[in-house]
This record gives C-alpha cells, sequence and structure tokens, in this order.
C-alpha cells in the first residue's frame, strides 16, 4: 500500500487507506450516484473493475469502477472514454464520491 506524503490526503471512509492527494482534485462539482463527487487527476491503492460504457448525466462513456486496494470497497469510477467532444477532458480521470472518501491530515 502506497502512503501519500502531503498536508492533504483523502482516503478511503471505509478501512483509511490513501487513495488521492486534494492537488490532485480537477472539479467539485460531480455528482455521483450517492450524491457529490469530486474529479481528480490521479488516484493511487486502487483497484479497477472491468470497462463498460454507461450512460452519464453528461452523455454516454465508457467507465470502470474503482475500488479501494485494501478493503474492496467502490470509491467511485475511472472515465476511459467520453463519446462527445465537450467530455474529452474526463478520460483517464477518476471520480471519487464524497461519501466514500474521508479528509486526513487537514
Amino acid at each position: 500500500m502506497a502512503k501519500l506524503v502531503g498536508p492533504r490526503v483523502y482516503s478511503c471512509s471505509h478501512c483509511g487507506n490513501h487513495v488521492c492527494l486534494h492537488d490532485d482534485i480537477i472539479s467539485k462539482a460531480f455528482q455521483g450516484r450517492n450524491g457529490h463527487a469530486f474529479l481528480f487527476s490521479h488516484a493511487v491503492n486502487i483497484i479497477m473493475g472491468p470497462k463498460e460504457d454507461r450512460q452519464l448525466m453528461t452523455g454516454l462513456h465508457t467507465v470502470a469502477d474503482i475500488y479501494c486496494r485494501d478493503c474492496g470497497e467502490v470509491l467511485g469510477w475511472k472515465y476511459e472514454r467520453a463519446y462527445e467532444e465537450t467530455q474529452k477532458y474526463k478520460e483517464g480521470k477518476f471520480v471519487f464520491e464524497k461519501l466514500r472518501i474521508i479528509k486526513e491530515n487537514w
């Protein structure tokens, strides 16, 4: 398990495993399955599920659910492909649902 170094780390809310840094937030204006979510440029200590096409609020995307590497909790998803040109900026980025992560070292 990689331990992130920095003043503002997010961890899995279930087991405390470090998964992302506040400095990697691209947007806080995302909607997850269970409420608010954040878009991040990087993530660590996760496992990706199979890719699937999913109709989201902003159109059709190919996504893969992301899971905590330690406890297996679903944390959000990774955008693999955006079919609409205006959504291409999301490709390769990670969405973490706010309820699934906690702040650490703040």
